[in-house]
C-alpha cells in the first residue's frame, strides 16, 4: 500500500486534505471459528465478516488506505493508524477527516484535536438529547441557506452551540440541524469553530460520497467476494480494489468532459471494454482499437501519443491507435 501510494503520486494523482472514512464488514460464509460479527448496515443486522477500514479522499475519490484486518477491540484505533500513515507518507497529518458517530470514541477525538486534525463527526441521539431539543425556544434557532443546487431541504434551521463531552479535552461545537428531510435532528460534532454552518453541513453531505463507492467497489470491483478469511487474502483483495480505484479516477480525470464523477462500471463501459487488434514485433506491442463513439474523447486526452517500454516484456514498447 505503501509502494503504491508513492507510484500513483509519481502517475499524477494528487493528494488531498480532506477524507471520508468509513468501516464495511466483508461478509463471511465460511465456518472459521476466529472471525467475528460485525454489523452489516445492507442486511440491518450483525453476522461473521472481516471488518475493513477505508478511506477515501474527497477530492478525487479514490481508496488511498485501507486495512482489513481489525479486530473489535482495534477499530476505534484505526483512525490514528490512517492519521499516522499520511503522515509518514507525506510528511504531515491529513487536514480534515469526516467520519459517523461509531467510527471512534471521545477520546480518540481529543487526540485529533491535539494533532491540529480537524473533524466532522455526528453525534447518537439520545432520549435525554432529544428531550433538550424539544425543550429549545425557537429564538434560539436560525435558518440558514445550503449552497447545493440539488439540494430538496436547502434552508434548514439550525441551533450552534459549544459543549463539553466526557473523555473529550477542550470545547466542541455541536449543530443540531433540523428541516434536512429527517424525521429527528441531526447533531454534528466539529473541532472547527469558526467555519460558517452551512460549510459544515455540506461537506458532511459529501461523505455520502463514500457509501456510494463502496457500493461501486463491491458493485464493479466484487469487494464483497472473499474468498478467504486469511488476513493476508483480505488484504491483497482491497489492496486490489485500492489499485483498481486510482486507476479508473486517473483515466476518469485524463478524460475530463464530466467523466471525473462516472463510476467505474460507466468508465469500463464506454472506454475499456473494446476490440482490439494486438500487433508484436520484437520492439513493440501495438494495441488498434476498433472505431467507436468514445474514441475522440482518448484521443483528445492524447492518449494515441502513448510509447511506453513495458519492463516484464523485455521492454517491448506499447503504442495506442485508435481507429
Amino acid at each position: 500500500m505503501r509502494d503504491w501510494f508513492d507510484t500513483v503520486t509519481r502517475l499524477g494523482l494528487p493528494r488531498g486534505k480532506s477524507f471520508d472514512l468509513d468501516f464495511h464488514t466483508i461478509p463471511f460464509h465460511g465456518d472459521d471459528a476466529l472471525v467475528e460479527k460485525h454489523y452489516i448496515s445492507k442486511r440491518s443486522r450483525r453476522q461473521k465478516g472481516m471488518l475493513a477500514f477505508l478511506a477515501q479522499d474527497a477530492d478525487t475519490r479514490v481508496f488511498c488506505y485501507a486495512n482489513g484486518e481489525l479486530r473489535k477491540e482495534q477499530r476505534n484505533d484505526e483512525i490514528l493508524r490512517f492519521a499516522s500513515f499520511w503522515k509518514q507518507r507525506t510528511g504531515r497529518f491529513p487536514e480534515e477527516l469526516i467520519f459517523d458517530s461509531k467510527l471512534t470514541t471521545y477520546s480518540k477525538l481529543s487526540e485529533l484535536n491535539r494533532m491540529g486534525i480537524q473533524f466532522i463527526t455526528l453525534r447518537r441521539r439520545s432520549k435525554k438529547i432529544l428531550d433538550a431539543i424539544v425543550q429549545t425556544p425557537l429564538s434560539a434557532w436560525r435558518r440558514v441557506e445550503l449552497d447545493s443546487a440539488a439540494r430538496v431541504y436547502k434552508t434548514p434551521r439550525v441551533l450552534d452551540r459549544r459543549i463539553t463531552l466526557p473523555d473529550y479535552d477542550g470545547a466542541l461545537r455541536q449543530l443540531t440541524v433540523a428541516d434536512l428531510g429527517h424525521e429527528e435532528p441531526t447533531l454534528l460534532l466539529t473541532n472547527q469553530l469558526t467555519r460558517s454552518p452551512s460549510q459544515l453541513i455540506g461537506r458532511y453531505a459529501q461523505r455520502m460520497l463514500i457509501e456510494n463507492n463502496i457500493e461501486d467497489g463491491i458493485d464493479f470491483f466484487h469487494l464483497d467476494a472473499l474468498s478467504s478469511a486469511v488476513a493476508m487474502k483480505v488484504n491483497c483483495d482491497l489492496q486490489l480494489t485500492l489499485m483498481a480505484s486510482s486507476l479508473y479516477r486517473l483515466l476518469a480525470a485524463r478524460v475530463g468532459n464530466g467523466y471525473e464523477v462516472a463510476k467505474s462500471r460507466h468508465l469500463f463501459r464506454e472506454f475499456i471494454d473494446a476490440t482490439a487488434g494486438i500487433t508484436i514485433t520484437d520492439e513493440t506491442i501495438v494495441v488498434r482499437f476498433q472505431k467507436r463513439a468514445h474514441n475522440p474523447l482518448l484521443t483528445a486526452a492524447e492518449f494515441d501519443g502513448t510509447d511506453v517500454a513495458i519492463p516484464w516484456l523485455r521492454g517491448k514498447r506499447l503504442r495506442l491507435v485508435f481507429g
